[in-house]
């Protein structure tokens, strides 16, 4: 592996101090938004394409690589799939950002959007992954990575942890979003295989259907499912927590106000849950906090104050700072 794909998995852990100052645990956090392709998911790209070019599956000017995305592992995929010279064709949702797409496709990648729900669940995924299979059988040399099934998805996670490790002197809780599983499973797995007593937090959100029945539906991508993942398995988890889109909102509110970190979603999300379970926090633990992309990418919705007051109401007195208050007086 060489030139800009070798620096996939170089991200920095920071110490969060200014996000709760009065903490008695100390937390910090991964910052997978300095991978080249901004996001956790470009460690998943690489792992399920480079096997398959290593074993000759995949061949460039040859091959054609398909694949369901919200987003940020179609980024990924597409930066890989451009690097190699294999043609690329991610099929994505109307919830997709629209910079997603436009990234995707200054890549040279191929987006197609679905614009039905399916009838049974009123879900984008099941269409998605089926117009996936369709492409897949007509298209000749194809390879679906499939993402939500794939054991190269965990296994690319098991350097996530490890680092983690590598940087902290000890580790207590690992908080993770979920979607694909992927994360969590290769935290889990790195963990347990070592034998290390970190408890693993997984962080869904209330519309997702992974770890139970969808509470009310979902605004923001890339976090949750809604379908549960070939790699989930019972037990991967500690401790799950199920978030509410206005309580990652406000996540990643608090996160820019207080620690100067732009980060999408899922990491809103990480931030609200570490609240949740606080309280049932050893004091003197060490947590770590993965913070799965960049938030540029919602500043049409998350940080756009028009968006937040359409869909949840006048909300901002949630995440503005006191002395914030105290001064517009």
């Amino acid at each position: 592996m060489s030139g800009v794909l070798s620096t996939i998995g170089a991200t920095p852990i920071v110490e969060l101090t200014k996000l709760d100052p009065n903490s008695s645990v100390r937390i910090f956090a991964k910052l997978e938004s300095h991978n080249p392709g901004g996001s956790i998911k470009d460690r998943s790209a690489l792992e399920m394409l480079q096997e398959r070019i290593r074993d000759g599956q995949l061949v460039p000017g040859k091959s054609t690589v398909i694949e369901s995305s919200s987003g940020n592992l179609g980024i990924g995929l597409a930066q890989i799939c451009a690097y190699h010279g294999i043609r690329f064709i991610c099929v994505v949702d109307p919830r997709t950002n629209r910079q997603n797409i436009a990234i995707m496709r200054a890549y040279g990648a191929e987006v197609e959007v679905v614009t039905d729900v399916d009838p049974v669940s009123g879900e984008y995924l099941p269409v998605r992954i089926r117009r996936v299979r369709e492409l897949v059988e007509s298209i000749t040399h194809a390879y679906c990575p499939n993402q939500y099934a794939n054991p190269l998805n965990p296994r690319a996670h098991h350097s996530t942890v490890r680092e983690i490790l590598d940087a902290l002197p000890t580790l207590d809780f690992v908080f993770c979003a979920t979607s694909s599983c992927g994360t969590l499973r290769g935290c889990a797995e790195y963990l347990r295989r070592h034998q290390l007593p970190a408890q693993v937090v997984a962080v869904d959100a209330l519309g997702s259907a992974i770890f139970g029945p969808p509470v009310g539906g979902r605004l923001i991508p890339g976090h949750g499912a809604s379908v549960r993942p070939s790699l989930y398995a019972d037990g991967l988890a500690d401790q799950v927590i199920r978030v509410h889109d206005l309580d990652a909102i406000v996540g990643c509110r608090r996160l820019a106000a207080r620690e100067a970190i732009l980060a999408g979603g899922s990491s809103g999300a990480v931030v609200s849950a570490l609240d949740v379970v606080r309280d049932r926090i050893p004091p003197g633990s060490t947590c770590a906090l993965v913070f799965p992309d960049r938030g540029e990418r919602y500043l049409d919705t998350i940080y756009n104050d028009d968006w937040v007051a359409m869909h949840f109401g006048d909300v901002a007195h949630l995440w503005k700072e006191p002395e914030m208050e105290a001064m517009s007086c």
